[in-house]
């Protein structure tokens, strides 16, 4: 079997050391906040980062560019390997595109080497848990078209739901209106989300007060769940800054199903720019987004 090695981004939220771990290569996005240039190395510590945003300081992001998407393959490549890349949802950014740039020019100098770049259509540890999945079963000894097939064929079976604490945020990356911001922050209206089948945020309900919203999005796992109710053991739960909301989320979904699996760590700094402070999302396998 061909050598290969799985790749992602830093958006997809996974514990820094789940990637050393398991030889899993990821790309690193950047942000300017205070304007400061952040980049990989130099990221400061989410509880600063999100500090910073609950006192007035708005980061912004940037797409990778296929320069910096090279950087990423090619040191495989010269090693002899091929590689399946697992990219941002290309509903929420242009990074996919870089990506597929990046890879035309190194087929053409690597041409031995099969590079296969799949759209997660995914996003924080929605993605992350689309690299975890595939990652185990290159480990159980998939090669990489089996994998990539499976993480093709399984991407819209991630479901992401998620609420925000702040409907500012989403206001200020065209998610909401102005209106619906200023009143919802009035009438302590929080939203419920989720990433559709195209990869793009979608509002699908709301609810007042911030102890419903954590409530509905764990009442809302057993309506996505469908044939998945009596297999369903992880659960993936990301958070910006709101550690003790996630394990709250966490033990309402323990308390009715079996999860031998459970990752809960913060919303990376890049989406975490326009979501905010207090988000709190939740992502599992099952039968529909």
């Amino acid at each position: 079997m061909r050598e290969y090695v799985i790749t992602t981004d830093n958006n997809a939220d996974l514990p820094v050391e789940y990637y050393k771990e398991h030889n899993v290569g990821c790309m690193y996005f950047s942000y300017t906040m205070d304007d400061v240039l952040y980049k990989q190395g130099s990221y400061m510590p989410e509880g600063e980062f999100y500090g910073k945003m609950r006192a007035g300081s708005m980061p912004t992001t940037a797409q990778v560019n296929p320069e910096e998407a090279r950087l990423l393959f090619e040191p495989y490549l010269k090693e002899g390997k091929d590689i399946l890349h697992i990219a941002f949802s290309s509903g929420l950014s242009g990074t996919y595109n870089s990506c597929r740039i990046a890879v035309e020019e190194l087929r053409e100098e690597y041409p031995d080497r099969i590079i296969t770049i799949i759209d997660s259509l995914a996003a924080s540890l929605g993605q992350g848990l689309l690299v975890y999945l595939t990652q185990k079963l290159k480990e159980e000894g998939a090669d990489m078209q089996t994998a990539a097939e499976w993480a093709e064929n399984h991407r819209k079976n991630i479901v992401h739901l998620f609420t925000v604490d702040d409907l500012n945020h989403l206001y200020r990356g065209g998610r909401v209106s102005k209106t619906t911001a200023v009143l919802g922050g009035m009438l302590n209206i929080k939203p419920i989300l989720h990433v559709d089948d195209e990869g793009k945020l979608i509002p699908i309900g709301k609810v007042r007060g911030r102890k419903k919203s954590i409530l509905e999005l764990a009442s809302l796992m057993d309506e996505k769940l469908g044939s998945h109710k009596d297999t369903c053991d992880t659960i993936f739960i990301s958070h910006g800054d709101c550690l003790e909301d996630a394990k709250i989320l966490a033990e309402k979904i323990k308390a009715r199903y079996q999860i031998n699996t459970e990752i809960i760590n913060y919303v990376g700094s890049v989406i975490g720019a326009h979501s905010g402070p207090g988000t709190l999302a939740l992502f599992f396998v099952g039968d529909l987004r």
